[in-house]
């Protein structure tokens, strides 16, 4: 029989980016928003990685479970997070791929390759020159060519594939000195998990164990909430914080309705990544075994409250926490975490506890699931934990940056990976600007961090500095304000309450002619982009979940606190020459691009919320 012709294509861009999940996302966007040729190779159908639908982690970050909630993450993942809320009343885990899936259709400079597996990669000295990719469904070959990759698969492969170095398991004590590092190296790491879900029909509802599952028993599961009457019966006094513990860890599997993020194993060999198929194997007949153990058990040991419970929906693709850790010029360690590092480089920040899982997963049974190591504060990532230390043109963001793993144990967590991506596409993009590799970026970073705060984010110890921006040397003036949220906080270089400090204008009620925030410019300017920073108030979570605990935590439909109806006239000696007017808005960062208009004072009319008495703004900034 005659072979048939292979399908291929080749394309080049400026950044390539590998791995689709929030990481690799939230880089690509942040890249292309900057004009930038950038292409995102993603290998399952969806976006979202271990946030989409396929696996259904909720995004938890800085902010450790609104404990600490003035750190909570902003920028692209925060926008993604608004518009899903403001969409998805009903936590759909189909609805919030949608909101993934439109912000990459719809953002120009970027391309998507879905369902596109890269499988070997091309170099010239220390350098990669391109990817070799096969599209399953369209049985494409790809050789996709870049000046700048970025790793975002998780597991480092294009960096493993391309020779960078790289790290697995524990580091020993004398390394770091990490104050939790064994004192020789091991190979100890975390495992994969699936989730399941399951449903109240109301009525008694059987369940017949497929022949593929485990038997387990109370003793095997008594490390393990798996029902509400264990919640106040496992003892954790061992614990550095037992009773915080109890209330971040555990109170999520409490309900036998939603779990478990504690049905994980790592297998048995050198290397998780080969056993991959092996271990998903195994999880399945755990995770039934485990719904077989809460709908049929015999021993009575505790009322799993399951006789009307259904089994929905269970995941058919492990969610993987550990495996390779890329190399960089610098390598994050626990010390930086506990000490509440502020590198100078610093492009992203963390906020999780030091959060290690039993070494053997559900194989542990006489070990508690995590050992959580919680701290207050937060803690920066430097530039140079984001690009390999041997492969001159590769970056990388998600769970395999340069970290020991102590400290990977709490960068991992997919809010500081999203942000962290984010900041790798504004330093590539940066990259492609100045013509450097990432390490030759160094000279520049202070541009990638004045970008990060631009675009909404945050930086502990950092504020905004940018030398274009107007609004930092205007006078401001308000209808009204309350006694210490005056309206020139609005250019305080801070764009979020930070304990006590609002760091930005409340007005005193809302008028029903509106509130006004007046700025007044040094001189007249031709003004061609303004930017606002709204209030959406942190302490109360917006993330899609199956958790019906996080789900309670939520309000519904869209902060209220945000402004919804406004107006912007720009004015020149007194006369109106522009106005701008938004209907109906649900993000926190506006952005208002306009043809350049030459005027000396800009007046933001506030209408209306989305249902708070008053208004608040923590930043404008004016761009000529």
């Amino acid at each position: 029989m005659k072979r048939q012709a292979e399908r291929f294509a080749e394309a080049t861009y400026d950044v390539l980016i590998v791995g689709g999940g929030m990481s690799g996302l939230c880089a690509a966007l942040a890249c292309a928003r900057q004009g930038i040729d950038t292409a995102l190779v993603n290998s399952r159908p969806m976006l979202g990685g271990n946030a989409s639908s396929e696996i259904r982690i909720h995004i938890s970050g800085a902010d450790q479970g609104t404990k600490q909630p003035d750190y909570a993450e902003g920028g692209i993942v925060y926008e993604l997070m608004l518009e899903n809320k403001s969409r998805n009343e009903n936590f759909s885990y189909s609805i919030w791929d949608m909101i993934l899936f439109e912000a990459a259709q719809k953002q120009e400079h970027l391309t998507v390759y879905h369902n596109t597996v890269m499988y070997d990669c091309e170099t010239e000295g220390q350098r990669i020159t391109a990817i070799n990719c096969v599209q399953e469904t369209t049985e494409m070959r790809l050789r996709l060519w870049a000046n700048i990759f970025v790793d975002a698969t998780g597991n480092g492969t294009l960096g493993y594939y391309a020779g960078a170095e790289y790290r697995m398991g524990s580091e020993a004590k004398s390394e770091f000195h990490e104050p939790h590092a064994p004192k020789e190296p091991n190979n100890d790491r975390m495992g994969n998990t699936i989730m399941m879900l399951a449903k109240d029909l109301g009525h008694p509802v059987n369940f017949q164990k497929p022949a593929f599952a485990k038997h387990l028993t109370e003793k095997q599961l008594a490390k393990r909430i798996h029902c509400r009457d264990m919640r106040d019966q496992i003892d954790v006094s061992g614990l550095p914080d037992p009773e915080e513990y109890k209330r971040t860890s555990m109170t999520s599997s409490a309900a036998s309705d939603y779990g478990y993020w504690w049905c994980e194993l790592m297998g048995s060999g050198d290397d998780i990544i080969p056993e991959f198929e092996k271990i998903r194997d195994d999880l399945m007949a755990y995770a039934y075994g485990i719904w077989d153990h809460i709908k049929n058990n015999e021993e009575h040991v505790h009322d799993h409250h399951s006789e009307n419970l259904a089994l929905d929906w269970v995941g058919a693709l492990p969610g993987m926490r550990e495996s390779r850790r890329l190399e960089g010029d610098y390598m994050l360690n626990e010390n930086d975490v506990l000490e509440h590092r502020v590198f100078e480089d610093a492009v992203c920040y963390g906020g999780w506890c030091v959060d290690l899982h039993a070494p053997h997963g559900l194989l542990d049974e006489d070990r508690l699931p995590s050992d959580c190591g919680f701290y207050k504060g937060v803690y920066t990532i430097p530039y140079r934990s984001y690009y390999s230390r041997n492969i001159d043109n590769l970056m990388f963001a998600g769970r395999d940056i340069s970290a020991s793993r102590l400290a990977m144990a709490s960068a991992r967590i997919i809010g500081c990976c999203a942000i962290g991506g984010e900041a790798v596409g504004l330093a590539a993009a940066r990259c492609i600007r100045h013509k450097v590799d990432p390490r030759g970026l160094a000279p520049y970073i202070r541009e990638v961090q004045q970008d990060i705060l631009r675009d909404g984010g945050y930086l502990p110890g950092f504020k905004n500095e940018d030398p274009d921006d107007l609004a930092r040397t205007a006078i401001f003036s308000a209808s009204s304000f309350k006694p210490g949220c005056e309206p020139e906080k609005v250019a305080n270089g801070i764009s979020r309450k930070i304990g006590d400090e609002m760091n930005g204008w409340v007005s005193d009620g809302l008028a029903p002619e509106g509130e006004t925030l007046t700025m007044s410019l040094r001189e007249p300017a031709a003004l061609r982009e303004l930017r606002f920073v709204f209030h959406s108030d942190f302490r109360y979570p917006i993330r899609v979940t199956m958790s019906p605990n996080r789900q309670a935590q939520q309000r519904p439909g869209v902060p209220p606190e945000l402004v919804r109806d406004y107006n912007v006239e720009l004015l020149l000696h007194g006369q109106t020459v522009r106005t701008i007017t938004v209907s109906g808005n649900h993000q926190r960062l506006n952005v208002l691009d306009f043809e350049p208009t030459v005027c000396d004072t800009v007046r933001l009319r506030v209408l209306s919320t989305n249902g708070a008495p008053d208004v608040t703004v923590f930043e404008m900034r004016a761009y000529s």
